[in-house]
């Protein structure tokens, strides 16, 4: 499969992707990611997974802004860990709220990233 070559930042209605060859970060934008959302973000994001390639050290899926997700969003979220995770990266969940990460507990989602709480957390992730 052959990959664009895409830009160091892109932000759209549902994402927004700060590209460098070892760190993905991807800012879900909220509030909601649904059934609608769910395919769309993964246009979005998975081009720049594959671009990374083995060079991907770190994944990060930042939910600040999201209030819910659909098993549809939860399936994407889980995708784009196993996608990381086959380059070698380190999958990290950062900026979740109380009630989503309750949600991605119950789920067990959690346990398949590292999660960091707060930006001082996400530093030290990211170091």
């Amino acid at each position: 499969m052959s990959t664009p070559d895409l830009p160091p930042t892109k932000k759209t209605q549902f994402t927004e992707v700060d590209y460098r060859p070892s760190c993905l970060i991807v800012r879900l934008v909220g509030p909601s990611v649904g059934q609608r959302e769910s395919p769309i973000v993964a246009s979005e994001v998975e081009p720049y997974i594959a671009l990374a390639g083995a060079n991907l050290k770190r994944f990060v899926l930042d939910l600040s802004s999201v209030t819910f997700m659909s098993s549809m969003g939860i399936g994407a979220a889980v995708a784009f860990r196993n996608k990381a995770s086959a380059h070698g990266a380190t999958p990290i969940l950062y900026g979740m709220s109380p009630e989503l990460g309750k949600m991605l507990a119950l789920m067990r989602v959690d346990r398949l990233y590292k999660i960091a709480s707060n930006e001082k957390e996400l530093q030290k992730l990211l170091a």
